[in-house]
């Protein structure tokens, strides 16, 4: 590739290569940002809210039975059959159903009656009529938790719209909808963020996975928190003396706190999307605007003629037409082979590529995917140091770190820079976290309850 095309291109791509420096000034702000939603002064016009999820301990081990799952977080959501057995042995039985787009954006009563509708087949069959189980529910947005099974939508992310939902208790929502079809009785025991799932997942095998983190459609992350820096806990300092946040993220930087290294790529990305000047961390980092932010990088190098001989196809013109598997596909190809990138090229119909063509939109999706790898490390780091353990383990789930071939390994070299000198961590995958990490929830809740009426009774 000629010498000034390259210095060209660099030019263009040198706002998105940030320097460790900005990196250490990320994580410390996110570290402000997370003081000032546990803090009672600050929580109302805080950014990243910092939820108390009122899940009090990770699995012991001695969970046992059948539970159901139910995993809404985009645009299909599961039903899982989970049955805990000895030795940390897990059983599955799930089936994955759709949601149609007029049903994300139309009235809210009608996505929970589909949801209910689709709950009740998968019971009939499985033959559970007869038993009333346990459910967790992980619903995926931010909500307002006030208690194990009460929580409150604060807006919906992810596409969604549906009216009458946003401010209304969604464990409410679902329980009305199961009772309209009066077909089966469940017995919602915990409503669950899909971090919190993806967390408990990898802690029935682990017990040091303190924290869960999601890089998928969306970002967000929890982990486990002294009871006395949680300045809004509103219910009893019985042992555990500590609940999983679910921090909301995502929205790290709604205040201001990312605009120094917020690029034109980003504004455009934010001005184009359903939920302006909100979630602005997420849209840097997550699947459902990654390929975007690459998009628009390729049409500035287009339009200056460092690709394709400045010659745009109507696809690639198109927003949301660069999806982020792209980037996942392109850098999965070895070096100097570009299979996978003439394949997506065929598909955005841009004929005739040259091998430096290729070369460049390489370098464009291997510079957006390490910065988003590195802005999720400078969070984990943040949240490694305030945890301040000897050794953590941070369970991960999402389709950018599930598919994406370097990802883990940015996360690892940027967190190891970052997290204090001592700290050990590990990056783990977790299996079905937002599926068996749920039932894993209502296991644990159920097994909360019973200890606390055996106290009781000591008691008595």
């Amino acid at each position: 590739m000629e010498l000034m095309r390259q210095q060209e291109v660099d030019e263009i791509l040198s706002e998105l290569r940030l320097d460790n420096d900005q990196y250490v000034q990320v994580m410390d702000r996110m570290t402000e940002s997370f003081n000032r939603g546990l803090s009672k002064e600050h929580n109302a016009e805080a950014a990243v809210k910092m939820f108390p999820t009122y899940v009090r301990s990770i699995p012991d081990g001695t969970e046992r039975g059948k539970f159901l799952a139910l995993d809404l977080g985009g645009t299909n959501f599961r039903v899982l059959l989970i049955d805990l057995k000895p030795g940390h042995e897990v059983r599955m039985k799930s089936k994955i159903y759709a949601i149609p787009q007029k049903i994300m954006v139309g009235p809210g009563r009608s996505l929970f009656d589909h949801i209910a509708h689709c709950l009740a087949m998968f019971i009939k069959e499985h033959k559970l009529e007869a038993e009333s189980l346990p459910l967790g529910f992980t619903f995926s947005f931010p909500c307002r938790q006030e208690g194990l099974t009460a929580a409150r939508l604060v807006h919906w992310t992810k596409g969604f719209k549906c009216s009458g939902v946003e401010g209304e208790d969604v464990v409410r929502l679902l329980r009305e909808a199961v009772a309209r079809t009066r077909e089966y009785d469940i017995d919602v025991v915990a409503l669950v963020n899909d971090t919190v799932g993806t967390l408990m997942a990898v802690a029935h095998k682990d017990s040091k996975c303190l924290i869960g983190l999601i890089i998928g459609t969306g970002t967000n992350a929890c982990y486990m928190e002294r009871l006395e820096n949680v300045e809004l806990w509103n219910e009893d300092y019985d042992d555990p003396k500590e609940v999983l946040i679910n921090t909301e993220w995502g929205a790290f930087g709604d205040d201001g706190l990312l605009d120094n290294i917020l690029t034109q790529y980003d504004k455009n990305v934010d001005e184009g999307s359903m939920n302006r000047g909100k979630q602005l961390y997420e849209k840097m980092i997550s699947g459902m605007y990654m390929g975007e932010v690459a998009r628009q990088v390729l049409v500035k190098l287009t339009k200056e003629k460092l690709l394709f001989n400045g010659e745009i196809s109507d696809e690639l013109f198109t927003r949301g037409q660069f999806y982020t598997k792209y980037i996942s596909e392109i850098e999965s190809d070895a070096p100097g082979d570009y299979t996978n990138c003439l394949q997506v090229l065929e598909e955005l119909e841009i004929m005739s590529p040259t091998d430096e063509d290729c070369a460049i939109i390489r370098q464009v999706c291997e510079t957006v995917s390490k910065r988003a790898a590195y802005l999720c490390s400078a969070g984990l780091a943040a949240l490694l140091n305030k945890i301040d353990r000897e050794e953590v383990t941070i369970a991960v789930d999402g389709s950018v770190y599930r598919f994406h071939p370097k990802v883990h390994n940015l996360l690892v070299e940027k967190i190891s820079e970052l997290v204090k000198p001592g700290l050990k961590f590990n990056v783990a995958l977790s299996m079905d976290g937002s599926g068996i990490g749920a039932a894993i929830v209502a296991a644990v809740a159920e097994r909360m309850k019973a200890q606390k009426r055996e106290l009781n009774n000591d008691y008595i």
